[in-house]
């Protein structure tokens, strides 16, 4: 039986088992390789005022959308160039002052080594992620990294397995890093996740938020009727009590309502302003926290309802809890 060939007595689950043995340890064995050519990489990365093109014949071409993907949601200006199209007129898509990242395991594919020339008139930088670092491709690039691995996780050793798992996980390697670099935040991840599963979790406050005429909120000169009708027609259970030019100076809830029916006759009740009766101190939020962690600040406080203000104190909006279960983030 030729090498690598599965025998009869191997099962299912031994190859697969295998498989991925084979796969953790082409991850495991960039570690050691993981020098001042990577940092050199990042630097390039960093300092691109372009885009990043990644480019890639095959099964490397997977990878190089993967990588630009990856890139692009989070901060990175990337996306993917076939070098196929690329030498029969798209050229035309790359700048000066465009990084291209190329991926290739040999190092010699015909369609990469063809743009190499074109490259160098451009004046694009060249990262090259290859397993050959002394290949064509890997002596043309300014930066190589050698994403070399000991055999592919085909039974075969034919079948780009191994080696595009590589490719891939360096690929995440140089965005992780890329992204930490320039202080991405998850306020800026959220901006471009805004649809899906994901991009629910990641709503900020201003998109659940009871805003403008729906935000209930009365001056600390209102009249107690005048209070209540205001919680009653916005039916969030509160109203914000601002001053005469609009900042926030308490709260009013329908339990301070019932609280003060059960300590006072009605018509000392009604006789109140809102100022007299609100809770100051309020707690609030910006228009800019997530929603996840506004959700968070009102389950550890035990309230259903928080203002949302401005630098100034101005009340911008409520959110509600109701609000934040509606949108089905969690």
């Amino acid at each position: 039986m030729s090498k690598g060939v599965k025998s009869p007595s191997e099962t299912a689950l031994d190859l697969a088992r295998k498989v991925l043995r084979i796969e953790a340890a082409a991850i495991l064995g960039l570690l050691d390789r993981l020098n001042g050519d990577f940092e050199r990489a990042v630097d390039i990365l960093f300092e691109c005022r372009g885009r990043v093109i990644v480019t890639g014949m095959g099964k490397s071409g997977i990878i190089c959308r993967k990588i630009a993907a990856t890139l692009s949601s989070t901060g990175t200006s990337a996306f993917f160039l076939h070098p196929a199209e690329a030498i029969h007129g798209d050229l035309g898509a790359i700048r000066e002052d465009d990084v291209v990242m190329a991926l290739s395991h040999s190092g010699e594919t015909e369609e990469l080594i063809r743009l190499l020339e074109s490259l160098r008139r451009i004046g694009a930088k060249l990262i090259a992620i290859t397993g050959s670092p002394s290949s064509t491709l890997g002596r043309a690039a300014d930066v190589t990294l050698d994403c070399s691995i000991a055999e592919e996780a085909c039974p075969m050793n034919l079948v780009p397995t191994a080696s595009t798992t590589a490719s891939l996980a360096l690929g995440d390697a140089l965005a992780m890093t890329l992204l930490v670099r320039k202080g991405f935040r998850e306020e800026q991840f959220a901006a471009f996740h805004p649809g899906g599963k994901l991009g629910k979790k990641l709503m900020s406050v201003e998109s659940v938020m009871q805003g403008g005429d729906a935000a209930p909120r009365v001056r600390t000169t209102a009249a107690m009727p005048d209070v209540i009708h205001e919680m009653s027609s916005k039916r969030l259970g509160m109203t914000s009590v601002v001053d005469a030019d609009g900042r926030l100076t308490g709260v009013f809830t329908d339990g301070d309502l019932r609280r003060l029916m059960m300590t006072r006759p009605p018509n000392a009740v009604l006789a109140l302003t809102a100022g007299e009766a609100m809770t100051p101190n309020a707690l609030t939020i910006s228009r800019n926290m997530l929603a996840v962690e506004a959700l968070r600040i009102m389950e550890t406080h035990k309230i259903t309802s928080v203002v949302v203000v401005d630098a100034e104190r101005r009340v911008e909006g409520v959110v509600h809890l109701h609000d934040l279960w509606r949108t089905q983030m969690f």
